[in-house]
């Protein structure tokens, strides 16, 4: 297996910065997944790693010695496509041997590997099977097999699910993190689907416009965004945001919004003075919200307009002003569409942005740093 480090990362097409310095390690044998939106440079990002593309400026380490130079071939690695690219007049057999043929490896080392990786991934049964005879769940694993027959040091996955099904999406995402612990290989996934890399990866780095926003654990992403892209695109469903003003009144601290005004903690007052601002963006995840029939400290009321039965629970829409805010409940709480309730934040829960988007429990970390 094989670390890798990211320094400066950056990849030009023309005018258009596709990554822009991008710096992040992988440990040996981690899973890490590169997450964002369409367009952010996570595909870019991979096909770097994997000598497809070279870098417009930045190096590449594998296990601290720079690839930049190494051709793809050389690198060890092993790179599953959304597409699966499988050779349909080839059995499946034949697909996931094809890169040792290619190697020009003994037959009987061939038929090894080949028979250990489908029973690997439980596809032994498939192996005289065409691509076309196959569901899309089995072609991925077959892509996978291809993948892993050449034991590389590092696996990349290219939205590897993103062409299948719901239900089998959930099973070969246990499928493949079952394979990646079993085999200790270093594994970077690219997804959009902030679910996949949070429920895969021991880490995720968030990326947007081909720039890091966040590296880190999911828990950390989750529960300590560091900007407003990463609040906004990590949690499902998504966290509510909403513009208010900082003010003192009858030297009670308040955040006061279109619809409602929120008690501030003291805590949360000595971070808001060090940013110097006086408006700042809200984020309160739904499943942060309990609703009462009366009022609470920190409380305030709005009207119910729409309901989302989710299975497991429900999704409460409310109105405040012209602010619309989401609460998460569960399934036995009672809601009408018209009622008017009171909502009651987790006051250790909510989220606050500086206008530049930064969060303003990190700047106020920096501001410390620097203090001292």
């Amino acid at each position: 297996m094989a670390s890798i480090k990211l320094e400066g990362l950056t990849k030009r097409f023309g005018k258009v910065v596709a990554v822009n310095g991008l710096t992040l390690e992988v440990k040996d044998g981690e899973f890490i997944a590169l997450l964002g939106p369409s367009g952010c440079g996570k595909t870019t990002t991979l096909l770097m790693i994997a000598g497809i593309y070279r870098p417009s400026e930045g190096k590449i380490y594998f296990d601290e010695v720079m690839v930049n130079d190494v051709a793809p071939k050389d690198r060890y690695v092993g790179l599953v496509f959304q597409s699966y690219a499988l050779y349909p007049h080839m059995t499946v057999y034949q697909n996931i041997a094809f890169p040792l043929r290619l190697a020009k490896r003994p037959k009987e080392e061939i038929d090894r590997k080949v028979r250990e990786v489908a029973k690997l991934t439980r596809i032994e049964e498939l192996l005289g099977r065409r691509p076309g005879q196959l569901s899309g769940g089995q072609q991925q694993r077959v892509a996978l097999c291809r993948a892993l027959v050449k034991e590389p040091e590092i696996l990349l996955l290219d939205e590897p699910l993103s062409n299948l099904d719901a239900r089998l999406r959930i099973e070969t995402r246990a499928e493949i993190k079952r394979l990646q612990r079993e085999l200790g290989i270093t594994t970077i996934l690219v997804t959009h689907d902030q679910v996949e890399a949070m429920t895969m990866a021991d880490r995720v780095a968030v990326m947007h416009d081909g720039v890091l926003q966040q590296y880190g654990p999911p828990e950390e992403l989750y529960d300590r965004p560091r900007n407003l892209f990463v609040a906004s695109f990590i949690g499902d469903p998504p966290m509510n945001l909403a513009p208010v003003s900082y003010r003192i009144e009858d030297e009670r601290p308040q955040l006061v919004a279109d619809g409602f005004v929120l008690p501030v903690i003291a805590e949360w007052c000595q971070r808001l003075e060090r940013t110097g601002e006086r408006t700042f963006t809200l984020g309160i995840r739904p499943e942060d919200v309990q609703l009462s029939l009366e009022e609470r400290d920190g409380s305030f009321q709005g009207e119910v307009f729409l309901m989302e039965p989710l299975g497991g629970g429900t999704l409460v829409h409310f109105k405040f002003g012209k602010l619309t805010f989401r609460v998460l409940v569960s399934r036995e709480v009672r809601v009408e569409v018209g009622d008017r309730l009171w909502v009651v934040p987790n006051q250790e829960k909510i989220h606050l942005f500086t206008s530049d988007g930064l969060s303003v429990r990190e700047r106020s970390v920096i501001a410390t740093k620097r203090f001292k």
